[in-house]
C-alpha cells in the first residue's frame, strides 16, 4: 500500500550530519510518502551549497535567511541581495528569521532589525516568511502585528513551541503553525492543546532535521522520513485519520508555498 503523500516543510539538509547520505535519506523519505522537502539556509554565506542540494534533487526546495542566533555574528544581507536570491525557481521562502532571546538576548535590537528586513523581503517577493521564535513571544507578536498592519505578508511559525498567546496572534494574522517532533514528545500535552485549538487548515508539519526527532526515534538524528511520525500524532490531535490529516497539511502547504505549486505545474 502506498503511503499518503506528505511534505517536510522545514529541515537542514546542508548540515554535516547528512554528509555522504543525502541521496539515501531522500529515498527513505519517499518510502514513507514524503515527496517534498524544504531545506533551510540559516547563514547566507552557505546559500550556494543549499541551492546546489535543491538543484540536484527533484523533491527538494529551499529557503534562505539569517537565523536570529547568527545576527551580529555574520554580516546582514542587503534587502536587494536577498530578493535577488529569491529569483531562483526553487527558492520558495524567506528565512528562517525571527527572535531568539534564550541564548542570544544580548542582540535583541539587532534581531528585531533583521526580522523587519526579512518581512520586507517577504512582501517584495510574495514568498512566505519562515519564523523562529524562542523566549520572545511578546516582541514577536508585536512586530509581526505591526508589520502586517503596515502591509500584509504571509508567514509560518516554524517548529512552533511558544505560548498560546503567540499562537493566537499569529493565527489572527492569517499565519500558519508548523508542528515538529516537539509536539510528539510525551510531556508536550500543553503544546498539543495549543495546536488542537488552531484551525486544521493552518497546520504544517516538519522535522527541523537533524534536530528534534519524534518518537520512536527521539534522541537520534532526525531526518525527513520521520515527519510521518509527527504527522501521525497530528492526526490524533485533530481527530483525523492519518491519510486525511496528511491531505490537509498538503493542501495547507500548497496554499502557503505557492511557488512550489507553480513549479510542480
Amino acid at each position: 500500500m502506498t503511503a499518503p503523500r506528505i511534505t517536510d516543510s522545514h529541515c537542514h539538509l546542508d548540515f554535516p550530519q547528512f554528509d555522504g547520505e543525502r541521496d539515501a535519506l531522500i529515498d527513505r523519505a519517499a518510502e514513507r510518502g514524503v515527496h517534498r522537502i524544504v531545506t533551510i539556509c540559516t547563514q547566507l554565506e552557505n546559500e550556494p551549497q543549499v541551492r546546489a542540494i535543491a538543484e540536484a534533487h527533484a523533491p527538494v526546495f529551499y529557503a534562505a535567511g539569517t537565523h536570529p542566533m547568527s545576527v551580529g555574528k555574520v554580516p546582514e544581507i542587503a534587502l536587494e541581495d536577498l530578493t535577488r536570491l529569491a529569483e531562483h525557481p526553487k527558492f520558495v521562502g524567506i528565512g528562517e528569521t525571527g527572535l531568539d532571546y534564550h541564548y542570544t538576548g544580548e542582540t535583541a535590537a539587532e534581531q528585531q532589525e533583521s526580522l523587519r528586513l526579512h518581512i520586507e523581503a517577504s512582501r517584495q517577493t510574495a514568498l512566505p516568511l519562515i519564523i523562529h521564535a524562542r523566549d520572545a513571544d511578546d516582541d514577536m507578536a508585536r512586530i509581526l502585528t505591526e508589520e502586517h498592519r503596515a502591509a500584509p505578508y504571509t508567514c509560518v511559525m516554524h517548529c512552533f513551541s511558544s505560548g498560546a498567546a503567540l499562537a493566537e496572534a499569529a493565527l489572527d494574522l492569517g499565519f500558519y503553525l508548523s508542528m515538529s517532533g516537539i509536539a510528539a514528545f510525551p510531556k508536550s500535552q500543553e503544546l498539543r492543546d495549543i495546536f488542537a485549538a488552531a484551525p486544521a487548515d493552518r497546520i504544517l508539519v516538519e522535522t527541523d532535521a537533524p534536530y528534534l526527532a519524534p518518537p520512536p526515534n527521539r534522541g537520534k538524528r532526525n531526518e525527513p522520513a520521520f515527519v510521518a511520525d509527527t504527522a501521525k500524532v497530528g492526526a490524533e490531535v485533530f481527530g483525523m485519520a492519518y491519510d486525511e490529516f496528511a491531505a490537509q497539511t498538503e493542501a495547507n502547504f500548497e496554499r502557503l508555498f505557492t511557488k512550489v505549486t507553480a513549479w510542480a505545474s
